[in-house]
């Protein structure tokens, strides 16, 4: 168990842009940070950072929270994880209280996993250099693809040994239990019916690339096959586990992430050796979606550290119909496309090691094309002549262009295509909309026929009264105040002290608010110091997103309007008497017509069963509601109907 002392000195350490710089592009909003939600698919900004705070907010996905939070939601870790994550970036020795034997029995199995992963990867690393088999075998092959001492290094790349339990035994004899092992797939257990199951080793024999998470967590393996074995795949790969779905992750993400965002474009290859040949030519922007085919939810990682991606690809058929379909599902993503066609008969691993550093780079430089260049060439040479070709081609273009969903940018790609295929704008444009068109009603019929029935619960589904809402409105402000300003000086005392003597008598409705409320009593009660910092280390789930929610600002005031164009602008400190005195009026306001509407519905049980007395007395419990609203209406300025 990690020690108090570790928790305080990781977190007094901590920054929370450079911890999220690590996994999303910020840019500086006024004091504030932004960026493109990391948990949910986003065209427009709304992932906000508060580093004065120390907190972010998504109001994409509604999480919110700490440096801390954040790690644990993006990585998927626990509380522990995420303190080891965070103490092992700073270079914080983490010191641990014994555990007991139950206390180790409760260890997560997701963190086990990570560790015998870690393991393996040793394991295989230390193969690769000190084994015979893996000297003469491994070590050799990557001397011969070029690979520096620092490039192996830098991937972590190993080798494993023929035979079919080397690696097994050996994790074995170091406590890892069968289980863990089947569980992250390194071992593979086949049933057999003649007798009882037999295990053995995944990798064999193989070159090792592992596989890191986007905080650098090894998460899977791939091994390539060095012999002429036609009865085995070239490659082999880790299958899915608890903490490995390939369809989200992307190889070489981890060593390419800090450069993809300085050079603000990211290069997409096929495999791993392309990944690492453009490593050694000092090309580190690049990632690999590892010999599968690209996903949206690469296209999405990506996305998080730049909006330019240019595909390299393979000179010959089959690499430029890959590249047309990675294009079309990028374009889509929303991300601007650029294409590098290699030499028929090479890739970018075999081109970057034939031509040299300097060389490889000018040429990706003079030889990136936007996609509707490469597309209309690529096209132009396969029509030669014949019109009917052409139209087709022109039609697979503009196909291409209505996935781009900024509309800007589709008109932008409709004039580059008018003038590099000599056809009228208008032409293109009539094609683009039957095409989005035809698109637009596609879906729409789909979503008719898919939510027929949740439409028809929606409606049937009682509307809450407006009275109700407004009354959450005024509670979730009156928090906001106390969030914020809790120990800002009015007239004569506390913002905190003035609202809750002012609102003792009110009963607040919404459980996560109530309860932040009944904190804040309770602290002003027993003098403990409550505040953000409190809630967010001490709060249940909803609670810490409430609170990162309401400290959260998503607009500020820009500079500009003062200092330029003479526009002011009241700032809430400096008018919060009225704002706290306004709260509370309105709180109450609200609460009375809540009242009023529930005491409306009292009334209707008492004439449906005729009883008088009930009857009487519920009116003349609205007649005192219906006075109190008109006394708050007139200190509020506020109109109300008789």
């Amino acid at each position: 168990m990690i020690s108090r002392e570790t928790i305080e000195e990781v977190k007094n350490r901590v920054d929370i842009i450079d911890v999220i710089s690590d996994f999303v592009t910020l840019k500086k909003s006024g004091q504030n940070y932004k960026a493109l939600s990391p948990f949910a698919n986003e065209k427009t900004p709304s992932f906000f950072v508060v580093p004065s705070k120390g907190i972010f907010k998504d109001f994409s996905s509604g999480k919110g929270g700490d440096s801390f939070t954040f790690v644990m939601e993006h990585e998927k870790l626990s509380y522990v994880e995420a303190i080891r994550y965070l103490a092992k970036k700073y270079g914080v020795e983490i010191k641990e209280d014994r555990l007991t034997d139950e206390g180790i029995a409760e260890q997560s199995e997701r963190e086990g996993l990570y560790i015998l992963m870690n393991f393996a990867k040793e394991y295989y690393k230390n193969i690769l250099t000190t084994h015979e088999e893996g000297k003469g075998i491994g070590l050799s092959y990557f001397r011969e693809r070029g690979f520096t001492d620092r490039i192996i290094e830098k991937f972590e790349l190993g080798f494993a040994l023929e035979g079919w339990e080397n690696f097994s035994k050996e994790a074995i004899a170091k406590g890892y239990n069968q289980q863990l092992l089947e569980k992250t797939g390194l071992v593979v257990k086949k049933e057999d019916t003649d007798g009882p199951a037999r295990t053995y080793d995944r990798f064999r024999g193989r070159v090792i690339f592992p596989v890191h998470n986007i905080s650098g967590k090894i998460i899977a393996f791939g091994a390539r096959m060095l012999g002429k074995d036609k009865n085995q795949p070239k490659y082999i790969n880790s299958p899915e586990t608890d903490i490995y779905h390939k369809s989200d992750v992307l190889y070489g993400l981890f060593q390419a992430k800090n450069s993809i965002r300085q050079q603000d474009v990211c290069y997409l290859v096929e495999g791993y050796t392309d990944v690492i040949s453009l490593h050694q030519s000092d090309v580190e922007n690049v990632v690999s979606s590892s010999g599968t085919a690209l996903t949206e939810n690469q296209i999405k990682l990506i996305h998080r550290f730049t909006e330019n991606v240019t595909v390299l690809f393979d000179g010959d058929s089959a690499g430029i119909k890959a590249a047309l379909r990675g294009i079309d599902m990028i374009l889509k993503g929303g991300l601007n496309v650029r294409v590098v066609l290699f030499p028929d008969g090479e890739d970018p691993d075999s081109y970057s090691r034939k031509v040299g550093t300097t060389a490889f780079q000018k040429f990706l430089k003079e030889h990136s094309q936007d996609f509707v260049s490469f597309k209309t060439n690529l096209f132009a040479a396969e029509a030669a002549g014949d019109p009917i070709r052409k139209a087709e081609s022109i039609k697979e273009v503009v196909t291409s262009i209505s996935l781009i969903p900024d509309p800007v940018k589709r008109s932008v790609y409709i004039q580059e295509t008018s003038n590099q295929l000599k056809i009228s704008e208008s032409v293109l444009l009539s094609e683009l909309n039957k095409i989005l068109i035809g698109d637009r009603r596609k879906n729409e019929k789909e979503k008719i026929r898919e939510s027929d029935e949740a439409v028809v619960e929606e409606v049937v589904q009682p509307i809450a009264p407006s009275t109700q809402n407004m009354v959450h409105y005024q509670e979730k402000e009156t928090i906001r105040l106390l969030l914020n300003y809790a120990d800002q000086k009015l007239e004569d005392q506390r913002l905190a002290d003035f609202l809750l003597q002012e609102l003792e008598d009110v009963e607040f409705t919404n459980e996560v608010l109530k309860e932040i409320y009944e904190t804040f009593k309770e602290g002003a009660q027993s003098g403990k110091l409550i505040d953000n910092d409190y809630f967010l280390r001490t709060g249940s789930e909803p609670i810490k997103r409430m609170v990162t929610e309401l400290i959260t600002a998503r607009y500020a005031t820009s500079n500009h309007w003062s200092d330029k164009f003479q526009i002011f602008f009241p700032k809430e400190q400096d008018v919060l008497n009225n704002m706290a005195l306004s709260n509370v009026l309105r709180l109450k306001f609200r609460v009375v017509q809540k009242m009023m509407d529930d005491n409306l519905g009292m009334v209707k049980v008492a004439e449906q069963k005729s009883d008088w007395e009930e009857l009487d007395r519920v009116l003349e419990t609205q007649a005192g509601l219906k006075r109190a609203e008109s006394e708050l209406a007139n200190l509020l300025g506020i109109v109300v109907a008789k």
